[in-house]
């Protein structure tokens, strides 16, 4: 559904961000995008999404497609007609919208009211705990409650493909699991793609189809999630280690040689 090829971005004209970076996103499936701090992941989302306009930054190079259709010069509200919507890192609600505004500007594009209605009632089953805080300011809610909202508001658009930036951000190790637990439902029962950045790799891992991990801008590991949960080097660095004393002098030595690329 989802193809980049080569992709480069520059931001101000001069820092290069992404240095040829490649990844496929199949229909119906969960991807996850891994990687550390600066890599390049939530870049990636705003160059498939169109919102690196707002950030002075561009994709200079390689290709987007979307269905087989290039999409790297659209504008972001193309983008999301085509049917792909992004939840932002760090939930970016309406604080001075109520809930059900909130939900409501999700389903801007669409004028298929009986679809509209479904949807809403759809996002109150995955999220009951929104049904009682419908009146309520969304600045006023937990990072949780926020969390759910942002989904919700992606859902009412309908999207074929969701954007997923850092959903666990801030969150009690409890919500994280609820909230991936219903990502995954979304994904099963509706079979909406998704592409998911994350640092918590184990919770990524958990509910992802296929995985690649990027550093420095470029996928350095690429693979089906069981595979990667298997690599060393991403036990030792992603998820949580071996439970052995961790060797500091290794740890330089393994950023140095990058075993994985081998």
């Amino acid at each position: 559904m989802l193809r980049l090829k080569n992709i480069e971005v520059i931001y101000d004209d001069v820092i290069l961000v992404l240095k040829g970076l490649s990844l496929e996103v199949p229909s119906g499936r969960i991807v996850a995008l891994l990687g550390p701090n600066g890599a390049g992941k939530s870049t990636t989302l705003k160059a498939i999404s169109g919102l690196l306009a707002t950030e002075e930054g561009e994709v200079t190079d390689g290709a987007i497609e979307f269905d087989g259709q290039r999409i790297e010069k659209l504008r972001a509200e193309q983008i999301v007609r085509l049917g792909i919507f992004q939840v932002m890192e760090g939930r970016r609600v309406f604080e001075d919208l109520t809930v059900d505004d909130n939900i409501t500007m999700g389903g801007y594009i669409r004028s298929d009211r009986a679809g509209l209605r479904r949807d809403r009632d759809l996002c109150f089953d995955y999220f009951p705990q929104l049904k009682n805080l419908r009146g309520k300011l969304a600045g006023y809610l937990s990072g949780g409650e926020q969390q759910m909202l942002a989904i919700s508001r992606a859902l009412m658009a309908r999207p074929r493909c969701i954007l997923l930036d850092e959903p666990s951000l801030g969150l009690s190790p409890k919500l994280v699991q609820e909230i991936f637990g219903i990502i995954r439902k979304i994904n099963e029962q509706e079979k909406t793609t998704i592409l998911l950045v994350e640092q918590n790799a184990n919770q990524a891992l958990a509910i992802a189809h296929f995985a690649y991990l990027m550093e420095g801008g470029r996928v350095v590991l690429e693979g089906e999630t069981d595979k990667v949960k298997a690599n060393e080097d991403v036990k030792e660095f992603y998820l949580g280690g071996t439970g052995g004393k961790r060797d500091y002098k290794a740890v330089k030595s393994y950023r140095r040689r990058k075993r994985w690329l081998s």
